[in-house]
């Protein structure tokens, strides 16, 4: 597997030493605009593959993506202290139209994963400028917001996470949705293995915690990249070992409540060919009000990018 990472910045870094640990790839390629920066920091990297798994590592301008199985699209204008992902969207539309086209000459048949913020849109944006089936124009959408969810709610029951199948849908931002009805402890449901019903202080104290966990971390270091660079290792994981594994990851999807061409997160299933199936989980009558909600948000903001 060999795997493209367009931006060095925290982010693609992250990412690529992420994938480097855990041996998520044979080969990684970090570029960015800043050629120093990509050199240094596959140069640091390289230096921690005797202590994890043997990986070739380097950085390159464009071309040395050729034959990159996935593409890691990482570059864009960071988020701003109180910025929400949506306001982003003007800063960093434009710079996906310069890289995607001469990543694709040199990786014509890559699966594109995109992390830029806000991600939902700008997976929209890979989608329109690259032309390829949608299925292999991939954002990473909720997969952080669902792991957050799965962790508050493993520490919270005294079980691990990795245990705990529960969801955020939707935006990757503001408009999120924690699908709470279909919250699972390996099969059971939430309240069942509570004990009893949580209250609806629980509920608000954990989506709070879930929904504005990147406002608190950007106000405390600057910007997040530790959860996210561990999100796409194990999505390159997937892709690599053609698991059919589930994720919420953000794709186009033809119609949602009557909501048309939204790109947005639901569980996915994932593989070699990039998203084979989308699920859809039991929903609340609420909580499917809210997620059509987040599908319009998203829609109104890609048509206004004239979409």
């Amino acid at each position: 597997m060999k795997v493209a990472i367009v931006g060095a910045g925290l982010v693609g870094s992250t990412a690529a030493y992420a994938m480097t640990i855990r041996g998520s790839a044979r080969e990684v390629v970090l570029i960015d605009t800043n050629a120093a920066l990509a050199s240094a920091h596959a140069e640091d990297i390289l230096h921690a593959t005797p202590f994890a798994y043997p990986a070739r590592v380097r950085a390159g301008g464009f071309d040395a993506a050729e034959g990159a199985d996935v593409v890691v699209l990482t570059a864009g204008v960071a988020q701003q202290h109180g910025e929400s992902r949506l306001a982003l969207l003007g800063r960093n539309a434009a710079v996906f139209a310069d890289i995607i086209p001469p990543v694709l000459r040199a990786a014509p048949n890559a699966i594109l994963l995109v992390a830029t913020n806000p991600v939902d849109i700008m997976t929209e944006v890979a989608l329109r400028v690259s032309a390829l089936p949608a299925e292999r124009v991939i954002g990473s959408g909720t997969i952080l917001d669902t792991a957050r969810f799965r962790a508050l709610l493993g520490e919270m029951l005294d079980v691990s996470s990795q245990s705990v199948h529960a969801y955020v849908l939707g935006e990757h931002g503001d408009s999120e949705v924690l699908a709470w009805s279909s919250a699972r402890v390996s099969g059971v449901p939430l309240d069942s293995f509570a004990g009893a019903p949580l209250s609806a202080e629980v509920h608000a104290r954990i989506d709070a915690a879930v929904r504005r966990a990147a406002y608190r971390i950007i106000e405390g270091k600057g910007a997040t990249f530790h959860g996210i660079g561990a999100g796409l290792a194990r999505l390159v994981e997937a892709i690599r070992d053609d698991e059919r594994a589930v994720f919420t990851v953000s794709l186009l999807t033809p119609e949602f409540d009557g909501v048309r061409d939204v790109v947005f997160s639901l569980p996915r299933v994932l593989g070699a060919a990039g998203v084979l199936r989308t699920l859809e989980p039991e929903l609340s009558a609420p909580e499917r009000a809210e997620l059509r909600r987040s599908a319009a948000l998203l829609k109104e903001a890609a048509t206004a990018l004239g979409g």
